[in-house]
């Protein structure tokens, strides 16, 4: 059998901690969403004046980017590409920019997803809080 690592509530907090400030810092509503490697909701932060959807756009691309292991921006070049059969993978929303997994040991351990900016900006504040952990 073997061990893998797993996010614990302090790495939570610390990567919401670092996310928000990089949103905060840009001037930026938006909302956090955090993911265990299963597409669990571990932590979801709608900032004041961010749009109440985006409180469903980033934990979908939270829960995309945990289970595909890759960036959302994959999947959404993908269909920008002409890959439409993809759009009826099964469980699969959040399709774009936006969603970053986090990677620990080349496990994925969970991942962080954005909305409420343009999608390199949520993306940029989503890369903020994985590196918090020094992944």
């Amino acid at each position: 059998m073997k061990s893998k690592p797993y996010l614990e509530a302090a790495d939570v907090k610390a990567i919401a901690a670092a996310a928000e400030a990089e949103a905060t810092k840009q001037g930026w509503a938006v909302t956090v969403a955090i993911v265990d490697d299963g597409g669990h909701l571990l932590h979801l932060h709608r900032l004041d004046g961010a749009a109440p959807v985006s409180a469903h756009i980033a934990p979908a691309k939270a829960h995309s980017a945990a289970l595909g292991r890759r960036d959302t921006k994959g999947y959404e070049d993908m269909i920008n590409q002409g890959r439409y059969a993809f759009l009826s993978a099964p469980t699969v929303e959040g399709l774009l920019e936006g969603g970053v997994p986090i990677m620990k040991d080349g496990q994925c351990i969970g991942a962080v997803g954005v909305s409420g900016v343009k999608a390199p900006e949520d993306a940029q504040v989503a890369r903020a809080g994985v590196a918090a952990l020094g992944a």
